[in-house]
C-alpha cells in the first residue's frame, strides 16, 4: 500500500463530472477518481473548513464511530474492477468495512487518517504528469483555491 495525499475536487469539462485527485506521499503518481457531485461536495467542504449548521452524512458516520470508540484507522483503496474503484474503511479492532472511495476519502479528511492505495491499481490507474504539465497541476491548484462547495451542486 502506498499513502496518498488529497490534492483537491474539480468538474471535469465538458462532461461536469466531478474528480478527486490524489498524489502519492513519497512518489510521482496522480491517482484521479470519478466522483459523485454529494462527495465532492462533502470533500471541498473539509478541505476548505466550511462547517454547515447540521452534520452531512460524513460528518454523522464520524460522530457514529467517535460514539462507539469505533476509531478509522486508514482508508484503503483496494481494487479497480471495470473501471470501478473499490476501497476499505478499516475500523478499530482490525473491521474492514467496504465503501466508496469517494466516501472513504471524505470521512478521512475529517478524522485526519490516512488514505492508501494498492500499488496494483496506483501502476494501472496512476498517471505521472511530465514536467511540461506541471502548469497543468498548478492551474488545477489555482482552481482549487478559488472554487466552492456550492460549484459542485447540481
Amino acid at each position: 500500500m502506498r499513502e496518498l495525499s488529497v490534492v483537491g475536487v474539480r468538474v471535469e469539462l465538458p462532461s461536469n463530472q466531478p474528480i478527486v485527485l490524489l498524489r502519492e506521499v513519497e512518489g510521482d503518481r496522480y491517482l484521479p477518481i470519478w466522483i459523485g457531485a454529494v462527495e465532492a461536495t462533502a470533500i471541498a467542504y473539509e478541505q476548505q473548513g466550511v462547517k454547515p449548521a447540521r452534520p452531512l452524512t460524513h460528518d454523522l458516520l464520524r460522530d457514529v464511530l467517535a460514539a462507539l470508540k469505533a476509531p478509522l484507522q486508514a482508508v484503503e483503496i483496494t481494487e479497480l474492477k471495470e473501471n470501478v474503484f473499490y476501497a476499505d474503511l478499516l475500523l478499530g479492532d482490525g473491521v474492514r468495512v467496504s465503501a466508496r472511495p469517494s466516501d472513504s476519502i471524505a470521512l478521512a479528511l475529517r478524522v485526519g487518517a490516512p488514505i492508501r492505495c494498492a500499488e496494483q491499481v496506483l501502476g494501472e490507474a496512476g498517471i505521472v504528469i511530465p514536467d511540461e504539465q506541471e502548469d497543468e497541476v498548478e492551474k488545477f491548484r489555482e482552481f482549487l483555491e478559488q472554487v466552492r462547495p456550492e460549484d459542485f451542486a447540481g
